[in-house]
C-alpha cells in the first residue's frame, strides 16, 4: 500500500470522494501541514491506495477535477490546494501530473505538490462523515454534487458498491 495526502476543499468532501474509489483501502481525515510557508495545518486527507489498482496520476487528476484547483480565495489557508507527498518519487510524480493536467483547465492550476510533515486525525464523530449519513443537508447540498461529478468523469475508477450508493442519493 502507498499513501498520499490531498487538500483543497472541505475534508468531508475530499474524504467521500477518495473513499468512493477502487484501489483505495482507507482515508484518514484531518489536518495536514507541510514545510516553509505551509506549516499551518489545513483540512486534508491521507489516502491509502494500491497502485496496482489506481495510479498516483489518476488520484491527482481526480483531486484536481473535484475541487476548485484554479481558485485563489479567502479560505485557502483552511483549504490549501495541495498534494502532500511522502518521498521524492511521489513529489516528482505529483508535480509532473499537475503540470500535465494543466491543459484540462482554462485558468492556471494553483495546486502544489508539497512534502508531508504532520497530520492530526479529526474527531471520531466527523470521520466517514458522508457515508455515515448522506442524508445530512451538508452531504446533500455540498458533497453529493461533487460525487455526481466524480461519477460522470471518473466512472471507471469508482468502487461498484459506492457507485450504487452514490446513484441512490
Amino acid at each position: 500500500m502507498q499513501k498520499i495526502g490531498f487538500g483543497g476543499s472541505c475534508h468531508w468532501c475530499t474524504e467521500a470522494i477518495f473513499r468512493s474509489l477502487k484501489g483505495v483501502s482507507s482515508v484518514d481525515q484531518g489536518w495536514i501541514a507541510s514545510d516553509a510557508e505551509n506549516t499551518t495545518p489545513s483540512e486534508a486527507v491521507i489516502v491509502h491506495f494500491d497502485q496496482q489498482q489506481i495510479s498516483l496520476e489518476t488520484l491527482v487528476a481526480i483531486h484536481l477535477h473535484t475541487h476548485s484547483c484554479t481558485a485563489e480565495h479567502t479560505m485557502r489557508g483552511k483549504y490549501r490546494s495541495a498534494v502532500y507527498t511522502f518521498n521524492d518519487a511521489q513529489l516528482n510524480a505529483a508535480t509532473a501530473a499537475i503540470k500535465a493536467l494543466q491543459t484540462e483547465f482554462e485558468q492556471p492550476v494553483i495546486t502544489k505538490a508539497l512534502p508531508f510533515q504532520t497530520f492530526k486525525l479529526n474527531s471520531e464523530n466527523y470521520l466517514d462523515y458522508y457515508y455515515k449519513d448522506p442524508s445530512k443537508p451538508f452531504c446533500q447540498n455540498i458533497v453529493n454534487p461533487k460525487l455526481k461529478a466524480l461519477l460522470i468523469r471518473f466512472k471507471n475508477q469508482i468502487d461498484p458498491d459506492k457507485q450504487n450508493y452514490i446513484q441512490n442519493f
